[in-house]
């Protein structure tokens, strides 16, 4: 599988991606890469730095569009930071998507992450698991098996059980 991504701008100014693989196929990403593409999105939505919308066409499967202003300024950080045009960032970008997804949805993760007057700091078994659960057809994290991936990790960090 190659890992450039094309990219084309359509006639509206919407950024066309030609993604060579679904995305379940997306690679794994570091926590540390994870944690430094959370900040430099929060920074960019702090400075209202809105990027443009984004289309994503995945080979063989669907078509993903990035075109609310949050998804369109999130996407646009990791863009400028790590790159777009390539597998790896793309997966970065849409891991910080679908975990950003999964807290407003999943009761269940308030005690993974803080929220304070700096942000939300998020546990690092939470970035850990993020950055390498793969991701669903929709580039969404599947809830159960994010559940059991962090019972895992938490249970195996206080000894009583191994990954």
């Amino acid at each position: 599988m190659r890992d450039d991504i094309p990219v084309a701008v359509s006639a509206d100014g919407v950024l066309l991606y030609a993604v060579p693989c679904r995305p379940e196929s997306l690679p794994a990403v570091t926590p540390h890469a994870l944690s430094l593409a959370w900040a430099a999105a929060r920074a960019a939505a702090t400075a209202e730095a809105w990027g443009p919308h984004r289309s994503l066409r995945f080979e063989g499967g669907p078509v993903l569009a990035l075109a609310d202003a949050d998804a369109a300024c999130w996407a646009e950080a990791v863009d400028r930071t790590v790159g777009l045009t390539h597998l790896a960032g793309l997966s970065l970008c849409l891991r910080l998507l679908a975990l950003v997804e999964l807290l407003g949805r999943a009761r269940w993760m308030t005690g993974l992450f803080a929220i304070d007057s700096d942000g939300i700091e998020l546990h690092p078994a939470l970035l850990a698991a993020a950055a390498n659960l793969p991701l669903d057809h929709a580039a969404r994290f599947d809830e159960r098996g994010m559940k059991r991936l962090l019972s895992r990790r938490i249970a195996g960090a206080g000894g009583a059980a191994e990954e």
